[in-house]
């Protein structure tokens, strides 16, 4: 990588993405791109920064031509909860936003990252120790897209040789960025309430296990795959990657060792549990740690601590 494009700057993993790159690559060589949400104003006076919609698809090709771009970054999307609100805007954005990208990455000859997610899993899957070569039916309009992602990216792989590579991410967990409605946005928001209320409403079940990762752990996993031989990847997209397996009712505890006064009570919203229950309770990451050597750093006691630091 030496000169990156990020879609979806402006949101949860392109916050802390973007730095990060920049950080690496320099300021100059990490073009973010943005639309609805407000770019921080680190993240804008950083570097270059575009508002575009991800479905203008000349509009992106005439940034990534000017620029001499290598690599597309591939985060602009409607997340899991608010997809189901809006499945027809979610399938217009999530999968033309895609072939977007890919088609200008096959003209222009660039390597695509692509996030996938436990959503691609469905309620056949097996739910424990989830295989990374599987059975995939998701029920859910995010799912759908992102199963349908993965293997149009292994198409353009396979048909015109384009560098795709992507992962299954899990919930992610972040206190620079608010998620924007996904279903396991409750593992962010707890912190928030615990901090100022001592208390959460908390819509999942106390014993809904869902894989979740701390973001430093996910953009080490962007970074990671980008740069890995592509000679040693016998997967490209669509890789099972997780830290760490929990419940809310687990959560809470750990974050009650460190503000004895915090308790948790439960509302169920029946659409985001019936999206949780389609989705696997622990992946199977044996695959990625075998091709790429992906390993996480953060557990849940560290990832608690650290929220709860950075946050207070």
């Amino acid at each position: 990588m030496k000169k990156i494009l990020i879609t979806g700057a402006t949101g949860q993993i392109g916050t802390e993405l973007t730095p990060a790159l920049r950080n690496k690559f320099g300021n100059e060589n990490v073009f973010a791109v943005g639309h609805k949400r407000r770019p921080d104003p680190n993240l804008h006076a950083s570097g270059p920064y575009f508002s575009l919609d991800i479905r203008d698809c000349h509009g992106l090709e005439t940034i990534v031509a000017a620029h001499d771009v290598d690599t597309i970054i591939h985060l602009a999307s409607l997340l899991s909860a608010t997809a189901e609100t809006q499945p027809q805007q979610a399938w217009d954005i999530n999968m033309n936003g895609l072939t977007n990208v890919l088609e200008i990455s096959r003209r222009q000859q660039c390597a695509v990252f692509f996030p996938s997610s436990i959503a691609a899993f469905g309620p056949t899957t097996p739910s424990d120790n989830t295989p990374q070569d599987t059975i995939q039916r998701p029920n859910t309009m995010y799912g759908i897209t992102k199963v349908s992602g993965e293997l149009l990216c292994d198409y353009y792989y396979q048909r015109f040789g384009v560098d795709t590579r992507g992962v299954r991410f899990p919930g992610l967990i972040s206190y620079k960025a608010i998620p924007g409605g996904g279903t396991t946005d409750y593992a962010v928001h707890i912190f928030y309430a615990a901090l100022r209320e001592q208390h959460y409403v908390c819509y999942l079940r106390p014993d809904t296990r869902l894989d979740m990762m701390y973001m430093p752990d996910a953009i080490a996993a962007i970074m990671q795959i980008m740069e890995s031989d592509t000679t040693a990847l016998a997967h490209r997209n669509g890789f099972n990657i997780t830290a760490m397996s929990f419940t809310p009712e687990q959560l809470a505890y750990e974050i009650k060792k460190l503000i004895p006064e915090f308790t948790i009570t439960y509302t169920v919203d029946p659409v985001r549990q019936a999206i949780a229950d389609s989705w696997p309770r622990h992946m199977d990451d044996s695959v990625a740690r075998a091709e790429w050597r992906w390993a996480p750093q953060y557990d849940l006691a560290a990832m608690v601590r650290e929220m709860l630091d950075s946050l207070s």
